[in-house]
C-alpha cells in the first residue's frame, strides 16, 4: 500500500536526525512508564464509588488533572497519538479510528494495525522516536500506531489476530515471554471480545512486568483495554464500568510492584492518561439514510453501489465526504442543510473551522473530511445504509449494540479525559486545572531528559520539580 503521506514523511526523518546524536541531559539513568485507561473518563477521578485505590494514591503523590481536553474526535487512534507526538491530528496524521481512502472510495479501517505500518501512518515525532534517538530503550505494548516501529526495542502491537500479533511483535521477546509462561498466542483470541478483554489486559501487563524485571526500559508505552470495551457495552457510571475500573486499577498495582522489584520505583516516573471519556447513549443517527433519501447514494440492502456524498461514523462524531471534489462546492452548502436539519446533530463543521478541531482540510490530508458532524450528548452516529429511518432507538443492521460512546466534541466535560503524574521528577499534592492531552509527550521528555522540539504541547512545569 502507497504511502498516504509521500514526502511528508522527510519531516520524521529529519527530527530523527538532528535528534539522533543528543543524549539524556542526566547522565543518571530515568525512567518512565505511560499507562493508558482506555476510556478513563476524569470525572472518575472525582467519583467517590470509583474503586481506584492504586490511582488515587498516585495522584496524592504527585500532579492529577480530571479535565485533561482530548483531541477531536475523541476516539483511541488519534488521540493515542496525539498523546505520544504531543501534536493535533492535524499535524501527526490518524484521523480517526477509520477513514474513507478518496481515491478507492472505501473505508480504511485503522484500528487494529491490519493495513499500514507506524512509519506510513504517523508523520510526527513520537517520544519513543526522540528517547530511541537519545540512545534510550523503548517499549510499546497494545499501544496503537506503532506496528513495525524501528525506533521500539521491545513491541507487542495493537493488532487483532493471533498471526499479525507474532508476525510485528519484537521475534525475540515474543519468543522469551512464551517460554517465561505469559500466554501470547492467546492474544488473537481474547482481543475485541467483551469478555476477554480483561483477559487482554491482563496478559499485557504480564508482558509489562517481565520487560521491566528482565530489561529495564527507559521508556514503556502500555495501552489497557478493559475500561473502554465494558462502558460501550454497558454505559459509563454503572456497576459494570465501576467493576472495570477496579480491574484496570489492578493492573497499575501490578506494574508498580514489578518496578519496586527491579529496585527501579526511585527512578521511574509514572504517567497515567485516558484518551476520552464517556457517554450515554439511547438513539443512533443514521446520515446515510438521508443522503440515499436525498438522491445522494444508492444502496442494495448494506451494500453502497454508488455514492456522491458518504458519512462515516467516528461514534459521537461523523466525517462528511464528497466522493467527487469537483463537486464539493455545489454539494457542500446542501449537505449542511440537510445533515444540519437531522435530529440529534448538535453542530455542522466547516473546514474553515477545522484547525480549532486540530483537523486538516482536503487539500491537507487524502483521508481528510469535507465536513464534520458533531452529535448531541445521548446520540450516536451509524453509516448504515439500510432502512429509512434517519433515526432510531434501536440498533440498526451491522451496528455495534453500544451502550456508552465517545467521540464528541472534546469541550464536554464528559469527554475530557484522565491525567496523573507521579514518582521521579514530580511534586506532590498537584491539582492541574485543565491541561491538553498535547502536553503528555514533552512532559515525558522533560522527565526522561531528552529533546522534543517538535511539539504543540507545553511542558506541565507545574507537576515537576
Amino acid at each position: 500500500m502507497a504511502r498516504p503521506f509521500g514526502d511528508k514523511h522527510i519531516f520524521l526523518a529529519i527530527s530523527l536526525l538532528v535528534g539522533g546524536s543528543a543524549q539524556a541531559a542526566d547522565p543518571a539513568p530515568r525512567h518512565a512508564i505511560l499507562i493508558s485507561i482506555d476510556g478513563l473518563a476524569g470525572f472518575y477521578l472525582d467519583d467517590p464509588r470509583a474503586p481506584i485505590r492504586t490511582l488515587r494514591q498516585l495522584a496524592a503523590e504527585g500532579a492529577v488533572c480530571s479535565q485533561m481536553k482530548c483531541s477531536f474526535p475523541t476516539v483511541t487512534w488519534p488521540n493515542h497519538t496525539s498523546l505520544v507526538t504531543g501534536v493535533s491530528p492535524a499535524v501527526h496524521g490518524v484521523l480517526g479510528n477509520n477513514v474513507m481512502e478518496r481515491e478507492s472510495g472505501n473505508e480504511l479501517k485503522l484500528i487494529g494495525d491490519s493495513k499500514l505500518d507506524k512509519t506510513d501512518l504517523v508523520r510526527a515525532l513520537t517520544i519513543y522516536d526522540a528517547a530511541h534517538a537519545a540512545g534510550l530503550t523503548t517499549a510499546a505494548i497494545s499501544w496503537p500506531a506503532t506496528r513495525n516501529a524501528p525506533t521500539l526495542t521491545w513491541t507487542l502491537p495493537d493488532v487483532y489476530t493471533r498471526e499479525l500479533f507474532e508476525r510485528y511483535a519484537t521475534p525475540g521477546w515474543y519468543s522469551e515471554l512464551r517460554e517465561s509462561g505469559v500466554p501470547v498466542d492467546f492474544r488473537g483470541k481474547w482481543v475485541d471480545v467483551d469478555e476477554t478483554m480483561a483477559r487482554c489486559d491482563w496478559l499485557s501487563t504480564q508482558a509489562t512486568v517481565q520487560v521491566i524485571e528482565r530489561h529495564r526500559p527507559n521508556l514503556i508505552l502500555l495501552h489497557l483495554l478493559v475500561c473502554d470495551s465494558v462502558q460501550h457495552k454497558y454505559g459509563p457510571r454503572t456497576p459494570e464500568a465501576y467493576w472495570a475500573l477496579s480491574y484496570a486499577d489492578d493492573r497499575v498495582c501490578e506494574i508498580l510492584d514489578a518496578v519496586a522489584r527491579a529496585g527501579l520505583a526511585s527512578q521511574t516516573s509514572i504517567v497515567i492518561v485516558s484518551d476520552h471519556g464517556f457517554f450515554a447513549i439511547n438513539k443512533v443517527i443514521l446520515p446515510n439514510i438521508a443522503l440515499k433519501q436525498a438522491g445522494l447514494l444508492r444502496a442494495a440492502g448494506r451494500d453502497v453501489i454508488h455514492k456522491d456524498a458518504y458519512v462515516l461514523s467516528q461514534g459521537g462524531a461523523a466525517a462528511v465526504y464528497i466522493a467527487d471534489r469537483t463537486k464539493a462546492a455545489d454539494l457542500t452548502p446542501r449537505l449542511i442543510e440537510l445533515l444540519g436539519s437531522l435530529e440529534g446533530v448538535a453542530k455542522v463543521l466547516k473546514p474553515d473551522e477545522f484547525s480549532a478541531l486540530g483537523q486538516p482540510t482536503p487539500p491537507e490530508s487524502p483521508w481528510a473530511a469535507n465536513l464534520w458532524l458533531a452529535a448531541k450528548e445521548g446520540y450516536v452516529f451509524w453509516h448504515g445504509v439500510e432502512g429509512d429511518q434517519t433515526v432510531t432507538d434501536q440498533i440498526p443492521a451491522g451496528a455495534p449494540n453500544y451502550r456508552g460512546m465517545h467521540g464528541y466534541l472534546p469541550d464536554h466535560r464528559d469527554m475530557r479525559g484522565s491525567l496523573i503524574i507521579s514518582g521521579h521528577g514530580t511534586r506532590a499534592g498537584v491539582r492541574l486545572v485543565e491541561v491538553s492531552n498535547l502536553d503528555v509527550a514533552p512532559t515525558l521528555a522533560r522527565l526522561l531528559g531528552v529533546p522534543f522540539p517538535t511539539a504543540q504541547g507545553k511542558v506541565l512545569e507545574d507537576a515537576l520539580k
